[in-house]
């Protein structure tokens, strides 16, 4: 059964304020995210001298966060297309907050730890993939590389404001307070949530009915990269059948083996890894390999977060502006994303290569915040080759396999740390592991993200259908919740 999606106030003035009032909230929604991923490194050292553990069980600890991640991650992202996202991205944020209250009690300790890092990732798993979901229900096609620039900038902004806050509330009340007051974060943000959050006009319906379109014959894509025989389908014969009332029939297996999915998940599973790798990781190697004290751990921890802010902002931007100028989208979001995960990898194993901490520094910013700037770009790539009720599906499972890297990134490389012959060299091959799955990265989304050319292959192997009653109306529901407000009229 189809169900109509929250909507927004009827004036277009009021939609764009309520857009950007949402879309701040689920950037926040991501600071919160990260914040919770953050917190097991920065508290790294007193919990590793507390319980007793030595780096393979830390390393235990930090990938059990992963263990449920990639499976909550598909099943939620199905679930995305059929439920409204007020009431998914509250429960997964209560969840948040029911994972991290446990660690306040003296007795827990590294079975709890692990047991409440497992909850913690069932609960976080689907939080990326649906907060750009529902940030891509608030604007057009080709508006949507910027949101989600501003998504993933969320993740920036929470290891920014959780290393100082993080470290002062460990050092002053111990190490489990931390943990506690990212529990009380969460509830605030789902009260808030609850209050003024929900879904936007460009995704008219969820679940299966007609899919969405822009109203705005300004917002079709790009001309494809390579020319199309004279009767082949065009993107705007996919809105002109959407328009019809008509669905794309394309089935999910065919979305999900294009170069553009598969390009843009390899290269992400790389980003994610070097992620979790420095969430474990980078605090300790700061500490034990490059010498720093706390407080100066705490202002460097977010440089590469502020790096990350601004290379995933200033991608998006760029993306954007290009495709306003009718570059393709190869080059807006293949291209020029593949060029952040290569210079990530290439600092990266340039930085165990240096002495002085005034060329290191660079390099681990560049090497943990480049990747992460391509990850809007292929977020809208894949997006904008889905027919609208696929979308979820399809970023939740493209994450989800993505996320796997996470679960064996801090593992792998506790392994590696104990069985080098000193720690400096263990350090030095985790790090150049990473360095090399993101240039391989690089170099396949740079050869198979197109997405201009995958969406009308799509188009053209499966044809829109007709509806049952072959009109915009059809499949639409009255039903109404909590979301669902008059439509605005665009």
């Amino acid at each position: 059964m189809t169900v109509e999606a929250g909507t927004v106030p009827t004036t277009a003035a009021g939609n764009r304020r309520r857009a950007r009032t949402v879309l701040a909230l689920l950037a926040l929604f991501i600071v919160v995210n990260a914040a919770d991923k953050a917190v097991l490194g920065l508290t790294a050292d007193p919990i590793r001298d507390d319980l007793g553990l030595s780096a393979t069980e830390f390393g235990t600890i930090a990938s059990s966060f992963y263990l449920l991640f990639s499976l909550s991650a598909v099943s939620v992202g199905f679930l995305g297309d059929r439920i409204h996202p007020r009431p998914l991205l509250a429960v997964l944020a209560l969840v948040w907050a029911a994972a991290q209250l446990p660690i306040l009690l003296p007795a827990s300790g590294f079975g709890a730890l692990v047991a409440t890092r497992i909850v913690l990732g069932a609960g976080e798993g689907p939080g990326f993939p649906l907060a750009n979901y529902t940030a891509f229900t608030w604007f057009p096609a080709k508006r949507r590389a910027l949101p989600s620039a501003v998504v993933v900038a969320g993740g920036a902004g929470g290891t920014v404001l959780a290393a100082p806050l993080v470290l002062l509330v460990s050092n002053t009340l111990g190490w489990r307070a931390a943990f506690g007051l990212l529990g009380v974060v969460g509830v605030v943000w789902t009260l808030v949530w609850m209050r003024v959050g929900g879904g936007g006009p460009y995704s008219a319906h969820l679940g299966p009915g007609p899919a969405d379109d822009e109203p705005s014959s300004g917002d079709t894509p790009s001309a494809p990269d390579a020319p199309s025989a004279p009767d082949a389908p065009s993107m705007e014969d996919a809105r002109s059948a959407q328009a019809a009332g008509q669905r794309p029939a394309a089935p999910f297996r065919r979305i999900v083996t294009t170069g553009t999915w598969l390009g843009a998940t390899f290269s992400t599973f790389a980003v994610m890894w070097t992620l979790s790798l420095g969430f474990a990781w980078l605090p300790l190697f700061l500490e034990e390999q490059a010498g720093f004290s706390d407080t100066e751990i705490s202002g460097i921890i977010g440089l590469p977060a502020l790096s990350m802010a601004v290379l995933v902002l200033t991608g998006g931007a760029v993306a954007h502006g290009l495709l306003r100028r009718g570059v393709t989208a190869r080059v807006a979001q293949g291209l020029v994303g593949a060029l952040l995960p290569l210079i990530a990898g290439v600092c990266l194993l340039l930085a165990t290569r240096v002495g002085p901490a005034a060329l290191l520094l660079p390099l681990l910013v560049l090497a943990f915040s480049a990747g992460n700037g391509q990850t809007p770009l292929t977020n809208a790539a894949i997006a904008d080759i889905c027919p609208a009720g696929r979308r979820s599906a399809a970023l939740g499972l493209s994450y989800a396999l993505a996320a796997l890297s996470s679960l064996l990134a801090p593992y792998v490389t506790g392994r590696i740390i104990d069985a080098a012959p000193t720690e400096a060299v263990g350090y030095g091959r985790a790090f150049d592991l990473a360095a090399c799955l993101l240039i391989a990265g690089a170099v396949l989304s740079a050869l198979l993200i197109r997405p201009d050319r995958d969406a009308l292959t799509l188009l053209a192997a499966h044809p829109a259908t007709p509806t049952a009653s072959g009109s915009t109306t059809a499949g639409a529901s009255s039903a109404s919740g909590p979301d669902t407000e008059p439509s605005a009229k665009e």
